[in-house]
């Protein structure tokens, strides 16, 4: 495929403005580019909710299966005015392309269509290749999870998610999961001047904020990859009025976690201080966990990530560098399926995810298709 053909398919995906949302037009896209191809093609839609699909594309026949995944969503542009140009209109400048999504993945997610369009146009395709394009990485890999309970992933023989990791330069192996949790105060409404005739919910989540610092402090086991578990209280929110006892107030805390500390010995650390704080006289806190995701655990000696560096070194001319991901992906859920299989991050992307002007170097996004597309010719020799 021409790189202007492929520079097109990355066009396109960045100008649907999928913030948090409308996944369902990268997937109309998408299914647009297989449609031609007709029985040699297996579609997949998986709604998720109104204007939210996943889609899963099937090529080729074998006894096994590799998978490729990308997210069809992008975090928001909080201010586009601060952008050089038009977040949602690709923009090339210097060799690079700017946009939202551009690194963060839409970049990862066009290089896995030229692969399989190539793959498909000149009859090369390998063996049994499944891609994963999934609504909500952003705010919790709620369409990996979607995905991974329906057993799309249970044949898996190994997965690839195309994030980013320095223009193809790292290959992610272990991420931290990841937490957030509220914890919400039910007080008493009543006059400042009289506060004893309510119940401050500030005040408990004050008794709450001093003691989940120390706790979660504890847990201090440090994964020689991925470093420390760390905790963030991030939102505060209580009171209506400076004259006014407040009646409910909320906190919101994100943690994130190694495999040395699975999830569910935080949930039981929390909910016991919860419970704790409970008993004593009013005192009504109510906590929450919102999508937690778990850490992912995996090896650099792993035959995947092997299969990868001898690629990158005969393709690119250089070696890779195994690595672990602080941020969670797509990966925390596909560990769940019933396959045996190894997961591997790497894609053309960079550190200006999430950033304004966020963009793609087009060379490794150019070097992205032809390295999958190797990676899955070796695969299944």
């Amino acid at each position: 495929m021409k790189k202007e053909a492929q520079v097109a398919i990355l066009a396109k995906l960045i100008s649907i403005n999928s913030v948090n949302g409308n996944e369902a037009q990268v997937a109309d896209f998408i299914e647009s580019l297989f449609q031609p191809y007709g029985k040699r093609v297996q579609i997949d839609r998986v709604p998720f909710a109104p204007g939210r699909d996943n889609l899963v594309v099937t090529i080729g026949e074998g006894d096994r299966t590799l998978g490729f995944c990308g997210h069809e969503d992008v975090v928001a542009t909080d201010n586009p005015d601060q952008w050089t140009s038009d977040p949602f209109v690709a923009t090339i400048r210097n060799g690079r392309l700017y946009g939202r999504g551009a690194s963060d993945m839409k970049s990862g997610l066009a290089a896995m269509l030229v692969m399989m369009l190539e793959m498909l146009a000149t009859d090369t395709i390998p063996g049994r290749i499944r891609l994963f394009a999934t609504v909500g990485e952003e705010t919790g890999e709620y369409g990996a999870a979607q995905l991974t309970k329906a057993g799309y992933a249970d044949d898996l023989a190994g997965l690839i998610i195309g994030e980013p990791t320095n223009g193809l330069s790292e290959v992610g192996y272990t991420a931290k999961g990841v937490i957030d949790y509220s914890v919400t105060a039910i007080g008493k409404q009543a006059h400042s001047s009289q506060p004893e005739n309510g119940i401050n919910a500030v005040d408990q989540l004050v008794d709450f904020a001093s003691q989940v610092r120390p706790l979660m402090a504890s847990f201090n086991q440090v994964n020689p990859i991925l470093g420390k578990l760390t905790h963030v209280q991030s939102v505060f929110q209580g009171g209506q009025q400076v004259n006014s006892v407040p009646a409910k107030a909320v906190i919101k805390g994100n943690i994130r976690t190694i495999p040395e500390y699975p999830n569910q010995v935080i949930f039981d650390a929390l909910n016991q201080l919860v419970d704790r704080l409970n008993q004593q006289p009013q005192h009504q806190l109510k906590l929450q966990f919102s999508y937690p995701e778990e850490a992912m655990p995996g090896s650099k000696d792993s035959a995947l990530v092997k299969l990868i560096s001898k690629v990158h070194e005969k393709l690119l001319a250089s070696p890779v560098r195994p690595t672990g991901q602080t941020s969670a992906s797509d990966g925390s859920e596909f560990l769940h399926a019933k396959g045996n299989f190894d997961i591997a991050l790497i894609g053309p992307g960079n550190d200006s995810k999430h950033q304004t002007d966020e963009y793609v170097d087009l060379t490794a996004f150019y070097q992205a298709s032809r390295f999958y597309q190797q990676l899955a010719q070796d695969f299944f020799v």
